[in-house]
């Protein structure tokens, strides 16, 4: 087991076991992660060569570059472009001999580039070992097997991996026990989730206009959240 990853998974189960609020652990991690991939890429990791070389190729995506430029300090940002846009106009290939050819490569190269990021690609390497290591102590740790069973919820994006990677490294019988619990416990989550979205329509007819709103008022948000992940957010900031 890498242990590396234990600390940080414990304490993101510790912290939604405790705080219903906090949600899914899984996005806290990811958030976790992508915020000190940030921190890294415009800070300690800037001027690094093979670092540049890769954010040279590979870009980041819009969602990275956002995160990136909201931050107060841009020179860092500023710099990381002016490399990453000098190579691209390499990749014109303009003046060369065959300039059919040169089209044809810069059309595949600027096409792959849409699809990828220096920051994206680091977060999921790290997550996807997170993601083992949190079904590798629920194998081999007790208590860990009772902070998964007290988590308010795994977010749908999150859940699937969680299960895939229990299923890799699990025997039947192990992987059948973890399916019953985790399955239960997001099969509830979803039955009071589905009912608030479901009075949240229902408020919507004249019939229930007195009615009380209940835990409805924000469930279209929380749908949302549940089936793609409440990620790129912020550490600093309160995470539901």
């Amino acid at each position: 087991m890498e242990q590396i990853y234990t600390i940080p998974v414990n304490e993101a189960f510790e912290k939604s076991m405790e705080d219903p609020a906090a949600g899914c652990p899984f996005c806290r991690l990811y958030n976790k992660l992508e915020q000190d991939e940030l921190d890294l890429i415009l800070g300690a990791s800037m001027m690094e060569p093979d670092v540049r070389v890769k954010t040279n190729e590979l870009g980041f995506c819009r969602d990275h570059f956002a995160m990136m430029i909201r931050r107060p300090k841009r020179l860092p940002l500023a710099l990381v472009l002016e490399s990453h846009l000098a190579e691209q106009n390499q990749n014109l290939g303009r003046g060369a001999m065959f300039i059919g050819k040169a089209g044809e490569n810069a059309a595949k190269k600027f096409t792959t580039l849409q699809k990828s990021c220096y920051v994206c690609d680091r977060i999921e390497y790290n997550f996807v070992r997170m993601q083992e290591t949190a079904a590798l102590l629920w194998e081999q740790d007790e208590e860990f097997r009772g902070k998964t069973a007290a988590q308010p919820f795994f977010c749908l994006a999150h859940f699937g991996g969680f299960v895939a990677a229990a299923k890799a490294r699990m025997g039947r019988k192990t992987f059948a026990e973890f399916y019953k619990s985790v399955s239960e416990l997001e099969g509830k989550f979803m039955d009071e989730l589905g009912a608030d979205v479901n009075w949240f329509v229902k408020k919507f007819d004249y019939r229930y206009d007195e009615e009380p709103w209940g835990n409805a008022k924000d469930a279209p948000e929380r749908a949302i959240d549940f089936l793609n992940g409440k990620i790129h957010v912020s550490e600093d900031k309160p995470q539901p």
